[in-house]
């Protein structure tokens, strides 16, 4: 149960509801001069503003707000019925044009917004800078999509701070309250929670949000009550941010050890992803009983949309499907059913009250060969099979299906250029394709805050199927998106104390349980006659890192450039710092994993080629000797019809951050036989032949604070993190493994006889073989 000492946040909501004989009492308060909280002891906070023109109803004392100003009490506006029948019957008194703005997700918003470029808006016609207006007020876009498209269901970006977040959410809040039946707005998140490397870990401070491992990081301490802890966490600081739906967490399965967004997953193992994804839906969705609504739902829950239905981790070659070039899933060991068990075991199986995640975010991929029963190689969110007959049907899934941001777009000129992505339905309408996702089953439009296509979609379908049908089917997706408003308290209170919200976000104690996980998730794969841990101020060297000059997903290119490795100033509270190897007792060397680009490259298709090329593991030249002669699938109508083979064997490749290997081989000679240990920050597998030898010591992370690391190599903490994904032996090895198949690859193994396998890692007794390992090892 979430720790009621960490309730701070909830300022006077509580959902302890007295259904007894005794008198309401009934207090008032205010969060600032506009907004009226009325506390009722038989009964669920209530939070109003007075610019809405709401009012509150009376009936036989117990308190309910008014939120369609027609003096009485609709069904919809009583907290003592069901989250059905409540959605139902606002659901039925909406307008088409109503539920079709709740259909849409709105693009990418950060607060305040951007002067120019992604996610750019303008206030009162002018760029933020100037316009002298506070950051928390509404952009001229928002105040347009909440009120002539009728969204409300925004994702929120960056934020100024945790208190202007707050203000902000009051602000919409208010805004939308008195808009028609007075909807609230259901506002959501990507993961935040990842650290920041160089910021100092202090015992007595806080942040602007607590700090924890990445997903990777995470499944790497093999322990779902530890993610189901941060689940907990991570729902109280979203609920003081004013967010109540996360979108997250990311249970494809990772294995295609060369696709970039693995990082982002629990890693290749189809039981341990299953565990984790429960046990991070439970802490997210469950509400402790202080704060309880109904069902487990309430004001400390927050609706988890799992993604990417029905698993976009076997991409072809590791390319990404946010890209024309990357649009198909390949199933060569034809095992979709294991990318399906995080879910359905998972998910959809939680132990906790609120039953199954309440939102699912099928992925951009063609899911290739998949739908065996109309044969359609279209993108998940279009496929009905993947939908409608085995998500909704086969398993009974009955919450909110989104599809992910852009799909209805149209795409870009170029297979490299970042636009829409409506893989199989490239020759069609963007009317078109919103209709298609909503015959395939889907209920929401992620990236769009355009209500038309939506009406036409509608209109498509009053046309083949008739007025009443397609009524009924709007009514349909209407009900799955208020429940996730409904059950979350919004509708009672949306509003938020800015204070609280300051003491709440990243306070002390979150922090701390967030670096105690950073902790847990270090993997130690070497330690040569056990050279760590390192006495604390040993004479160390660290060499600058390299950072490669890479292209972005917008195609803006980086400089390369040489850093510091690590923050130096907390280093030095570790370490004598040495500025030369021949002063050093040790040297430090800290990488990245291989960084070979995302299988495709325009140049190659300029001289003449298709296009593709490999994504390598390995920091060294690479030729494609042992790649597919022919890809599996293939084919864009629009931009590249003549491309049906993406097949880059005999190709070659360097990882941009070559000089990264270089550094560790001159580190090691200049060392002249002194120890040196690599700290590897890892989003990927990656091969270890070419340097491992050469260093005495191996730690591998998959991002978190530079003092988690340096606490473990002192030894103030032992490592205890193990292998979520397999280290393969060579590349030859990965080039003949299976995209869908979970560990199928021979894995490197170290001059000590280890093998970089799942679930290994060492502690400084040696191999971990423990309670986690006996469960989970292969």
């Amino acid at each position: 149960m979430k720790n009621k000492n960490h309730q701070i946040f909830l300022f006077v909501v509580t959902a302890v509801f007295f259904f007894s004989c005794n008198e309401n009492e009934v207090k008032e308060s205010s969060i600032g001069e506009s907004i009226k909280i009325i506390s009722q002891s038989n009964g669920p906070v209530l939070g109003y503003s007075l610019g809405s023109e709401v009012s509150i109803l009376d009936e036989k004392g117990l308190k309910f707000k008014d939120l369609n100003k027609n003096g009485k009490l609709d069904k919809y506006e009583d907290w003592r019925l069901s989250t059905d029948e409540r959605a139902k019957d606002l659901a039925s008194k909406m307008s088409v044009e109503q539920i079709a703005g709740m259909m849409l997700y709105s693009s990418h918003q950060s607060i305040p917004a951007a002067a120019g470029g992604f996610g750019a808006g303008t206030y009162e016609g002018k760029p933020f800078p100037e316009s002298g207006l506070p950051a928390s007020v509404l952009s001229d876009q928002q105040k347009k999509f909440l009120s002539e498209d009728n969204l409300r269901h925004v994702l929120i970006t960056r934020v100024e701070s945790p208190e202007i977040a707050a203000i902000w959410n009051n602000n919409a809040q208010e805004f939308v309250e008195g808009l028609g039946l007075g909807i609230p707005a259901n506002n959501s998140s990507d993961p935040r929670h990842g650290p920041v490397a160089s910021t100092e870990y202090n015992a007595g401070s806080g942040g602007n949000i607590s700090m924890w491992p990445e997903s990777l990081g995470l499944a790497a301490t093999f322990d779902p009550s530890l993610v189901q802890r941060f689940g907990e966490v991570g729902s109280i600081e979203y609920r003081a941010l004013g967010l109540t739906t996360a979108l997250s967490p990311q249970i494809d399965l990772g294995t295609e050890p060369r696709w970039n967004r693995l990082k982002g997953t629990f890693g290749e193992d189809p039981n341990l992803s299953a565990d984790m994804a429960r046990a991070y839906v439970d802490g997210f969705q469950s509400s402790d009983i202080s704060n309880e609504l109904a069902n487990g739902w309430g004001f400390q829950s927050v609706n988890a949309m799992v993604k990417h239905w029905p698993g976009g981790g076997p991409e072809e070659g590791g390319r990404d499907a946010h890209f024309a070039y990357g649009k198909f899933a390949v199933y060569p060991g034809d095992n979709f059913k294991d990318h399906l068990i995080p879910f359905t075991e998972g998910a959809f199986k939680l132990k906790g009250r609120t039953k199954y995640a309440s939102a699912v975010m099928p992925y951009y991929t063609i899911s290739y060969e998949q739908d065996v029963k109309d044969k359609d190689n279209v993108a998940n969110a279009y496929n009905k099979y993947l939908i409608h007959d085995l998500l909704r049907e086969k398993y009974g899934y009955e919450g909110v299906v989104c599809t992910d941001w852009g799909v209805t777009g149209n795409e870009g000129p170029k297979p490299e250029i970042f636009m829409g992505k409506p893989w199989g339905m490239e020759d069609k309408t963007i009317a078109e394709r919103h209709y298609r996702v909503l015959m395939a089953g889907a209920d929401q439009f992620g990236g769009n805050n355009d209500i038309r296509p939506v009406l036409e979609a509608y209109q498509m379908g009053a046309i083949e199927h008739g007025e009443e049908w397609m009524r009924a089917r709007f009514e349909q997706s209407a009900v799955r998106l208020l429940r996730n408003i409904f059950q979350t308290g919004l509708f009672e209170n949306p509003y938020l104390d800015p204070k609280l919200t300051k003491e709440t976000v990243g306070n002390p104690v979150f922090m701390d349980e967030g670096y105690q996980a950073q902790l847990k998730s270090i993997v130690l794969l070497k330690n040569k006659e056990n050279i760590l841990p390192l006495a604390q101020k040993s004479k160390v060297y660290i060499p600058k890192k390299f950072i490669p000059s890479t292209t972005n997903w917008w195609g803006v290119k980086s400089e390369e450039k040489w850093v510091d490795a690590i923050n130096l100033e907390i280093a030095k509270k570790y370490f004598d710092l040495a500025e030369t190897p021949e002063e050093a007792d040790y040297a430090l060397v800290f990488v990245s994993n291989p960084e070979s680009g995302t299988g495709y490259d325009p140049e190659d298709r300029e001289k003449g080629g298709n296009g593709y090329v490999p994504i390598s593991l390995q920091y060294g030249p690479y030729k494609a000797e042992f790649s597919r002669e022919q890809s599996i699938a293939a084919g864009d109508p629009i931009i590249a019809p003549d491309v049906t083979n993406r097949s880059y064997k005999n190709k070659s490749i360097t990882a941009a951050n070559f000089k990264e290997l270089q550094l560790i081989q001159e580190t090691t000679k200049s060392m002249k036989g002194k120890p040196v240990i690599s700290v590897i920050n890892a989003s990927n597998p990656m091969i270890f032949h070419e340097f491992e030898r050469e260093v005495n010591g191996i730690l591998l992370h998959f991002g978190v604070q530079d003092q988690a690391i340096l606490d473990i190599l002192i030894g103030k903490s032992e490592p205890s993190a193990l292998l979520p994904i397999q280290m393969p032996a060579n590349m030859k090895i990965v080039e003949e493994q299976f995209e869908d198949v979970p560990h199928d690859m021979e894995c490197h193994k170290d001059e000590q006889g280890n093998s970089y396998d799942f679930a290994y890692g060492l502690n400084w007794s040696g191999v971990i073989e423990d309670e986690r390992t006996k469960k989970y090892k292969k």
